[in-house]
């Protein structure tokens, strides 16, 4: 049975879909479609937290769905910059599991992890498919994935 990791940069997901459609991104569609691909290894969502109630309803909901929460401190700078993605920490955990699973589909449009995705496949022999909305989805990640699933209005709540 296919073995499949979810990795989602939810910041990146949630910026690119409301920019492009105005609406959310459909997360119980995509675990249950990949749920009818194979066997969910793991589902992470990693997001910045800003203690804020919106926030937080959504990711009990993501929880409730399958998804493990990752959540990292949203930093303001002093100079009016913010800090809080979670490149590093996509790209070890896309590591750690690489072993034990077939398939890695990553919702991001972040060309950061274009390296990550060749690497997956050419050492580990992972299938890797990136979701993302086609406009704002870098092409160096797309161009390294196996598959690229352009985010549309179906996808979305």
């Amino acid at each position: 049975m296919n073995r499949i990791a979810i990795l989602v940069d939810v910041q990146n997901v949630y910026y690119t879909t409301r920019e492009t459609f105005g609406r959310q991104y459909n997360y119980r569609k995509l675990y249950e479609e990949l749920s009818q691909r194979g066997d969910i290894q793991h589902a992470y969502a990693y997001a910045t937290d800003r203690n804020d109630p919106g926030q937080q309803k959504f990711q009990a909901a993501i929880r409730q769905i399958g998804f493990e929460v990752k959540l990292k401190p949203y930093i303001q700078r002093r100079d009016g910059s913010a800090k809080g993605d979670w490149d590093v920490g996509i790209t070890i955990d896309a590591l750690e599991a690489a072993s034990e699973i077939d398939t890695l589909v990553l919702l991001s449009g972040d060309g950061d992890f274009d390296l990550l995705l060749k690497k997956l496949r050419e050492r580990y022999g992972v299938w890797t498919e990136v979701r993302g909305v086609a406009n704002l989805t870098a092409q160096s990640l797309i161009d390294s994935a196996d598959v690229f699933r352009p985010i549309d209005r179906e996808d979305l709540l």
